[in-house]
């Protein structure tokens, strides 16, 4: 199968640089995969799962949104979080979860409810993949 590369980052390191087969992350409109030779596009990426096929494996990760650029064979994602399953600190996404919940039932203005809103969601993604990886899925 062909490859491409593929790098993810973030502000304060990269998280991932390599030749992969494909990637598959939640775009605005709907999922989005990716192989050697897609056409080229930039597009938002949600809060989600970040899927890496490498080696015939697959290998996710949780990514709190971002953009996807692709040029030729090469991808780029820029993003503010993203972390393995192992990386993540149940502990702390389970308090993100709960200032989140309690500040989205207070009356907030329309920016302030989006950013809890996005919290929210990017605690819960967090807690799904850490859930997800002890279930084996």
């Amino acid at each position: 199968m062909s490859t491409f590369e593929l790098e993810v980052l973030q502000p304060e390191r990269v998280f991932f640089k390599d030749k992969v087969e494909m990637i598959v992350v939640r775009a605005i409109d709907g999922e989005i995969g990716v192989m050697a030779g897609h056409e080229p596009i930039v597009t938002p990426i949600g809060i989600g799962k970040l899927r890496i096929k490498k080696d015939g494996k697959w290998r996710e990760a949780a990514i709190a949104g971002g953009i996807l650029e692709v040029n030729r064979n090469k991808v780029v994602i820029l993003t503010d979080a993203v972390e393995w399953p192992e990386e993540i600190d149940r502990q702390r996404a389970l308090a993100a979860k709960e200032r989140a919940e309690k500040k989205l039932q207070q009356k907030l203005p329309p920016d302030e409810f989006e950013r809890y809103q996005a919290a929210l969601y990017r605690a819960i993604n967090r807690l799904r993949m850490i859930e997800e990886r002890k279930n084996g899925d």
